[in-house]
């Protein structure tokens, strides 16, 4: 079957829903606010509108000016939909403001149709630390304290060691030992750099005393 082929791309595209009509039901079921999936009507996927409090197509994240609080508040509740979805082995793959709507509960998450398997994808954790820190660096407009948090490294870490649990509470904080080591290293490089320039002008002070 030739790839660019009508049938083929028939073929491609009912998979790419498939998958992505599988992520929103799992995610709905995990507690993730997604938008629920009705039906592929001649290629195309439909699903529930989500809407403002007057019936209009609620706004993307972009669009919307946030308070300091709401900021962290709403930043805040995406990690906990971040850690639910990792927990059931989802990973966005493309998550930022532009395919976030706001209605009047809160971030409700769209656009999975490239979403991936944590455990399974090799690229799991880089695609898991871009949608994480996009995320922060948008909110961190509104409340600049974000800027500084390790949410995507806690989050892996725990993964990884089987602890994540969808109701684990993240600090933020993350004490990277590889980091740490490296920046030993480099302070003990200094310090011998230090010690033989001290070394050098020692020798050249005796030669003139000499």
């Amino acid at each position: 079957m030739e790839k660019g082929s009508k049938f083929g791309r028939a073929q491609q595209e009912k998979t790419w829903h498939n998958a992505e009509v599988d992520a929103l039901r799992k995610l709905a079921a995990a507690g993730v606010r997604v938008p629920t999936p009705y039906a592929c009507v001649d290629g195309v996927l439909l699903m529930e509108l989500v809407t403002d409090a007057e019936g209009d197509v609620a706004p993307r994240l972009s669009e919307v000016i946030l308070s300091h609080e709401q900021a962290i508040e709403d930043h805040a509740l995406l990690i906990t939909y971040l850690v639910k979805m990792l927990c059931a082995g989802i990973v966005h793959g493309d998550l930022s403001e532009f395919n976030i709507l706001v209605d009047d509960y809160g971030p409700v998450i769209i656009d999975l149709p490239q979403a991936v398997d944590a455990a399974a994808n090799n690229n799991a954790q880089s695609m898991l630390a871009r949608d994480v820190n996009k995320i922060r660096d948008y909110y961190s407009e509104f409340a600049p304290e974000l800027a500084d948090t390790q949410y995507a490294k806690e989050m892996w870490a725990l993964f990884e060691a089987g602890e994540l649990k969808p109701n684990t509470q993240l600090t933020g904080l993350f004490d990277d030992e590889n980091e740490s080591a490296d920046v030993d290293a480099v302070m003990r490089e200094i310090a011998d750099a230090i010690k033989e320039e001290q070394e050098r002008l020692a020798r050249i002070a005796e030669a003139q005393a000499e």
